[in-house]
């Protein structure tokens, strides 16, 4: 296996604090660093359709649902956090890719729907997505990737009970 900046990182580690075993950052560090690698990529593809990931991750959760989302379901369903969803509403209504309306089962509720022309951009910008999700998985021979989903998978798991 070649070596990357992280396998240095360790081995620098070791060298002045033999004492600590810095071997776990070969994980936590690698994903960090792909984290933002990819971030990076996917907000690259995303730029032709003048999308942030954040808008197009909440536009893409309601052509997902394909059904209106109250401001909960979509937090739960984003990769968002709570404290900047209403703004975040009002920037994708303002770009008419969004409307609220009122809930029909709660006088006080509203309900996310995704417009016409915000329906026509998430599904052209949801294909140059995968495209570049695929570019990513690329770099692996199936067996891999499928290997590396699960371990991922069972990662975030783990990860998320102990939150």
């Amino acid at each position: 296996m070649d070596t990357d900046l992280i396998d240095l990182l360790i081995s620098q580690w070791q060298h002045v604090r033999p004492d600590l075993d810095a071997g776990p950052m070969r994980i936590s560090g690698r994903l960090l660093r792909l984290a933002r690698s990819i971030e990076r990529r996917t907000e690259a593809s995303l730029r032709p359709f003048d999308l942030s990931l954040w808008q197009f991750d909440v536009l893409a959760t309601l052509r997902r649902h394909d059904r209106d989302l109250s401001p909960g379901e979509l937090l739960t369903a984003t990769m968002l956090t709570s404290g900047a969803m209403t703004h975040r509403l009002d920037r994708l209504e303002n770009s008419g890719w969004i409307e609220r309306r009122a809930d029909p089962n709660d006088r006080r509720g509203v309900r996310v729907h995704l417009t016409k022309s915000g329906r026509k951009l998430v599904d052209r910008a949801i294909e140059a997505r995968l495209e570049e999700a695929s570019l990513v998985e690329s770099v692996l021979k199936p067996n891999e990737a499928d290997t590396l989903a699960r371990l991922l998978a069972k990662l975030d798991r783990g990860l998320s009970t102990a939150e």
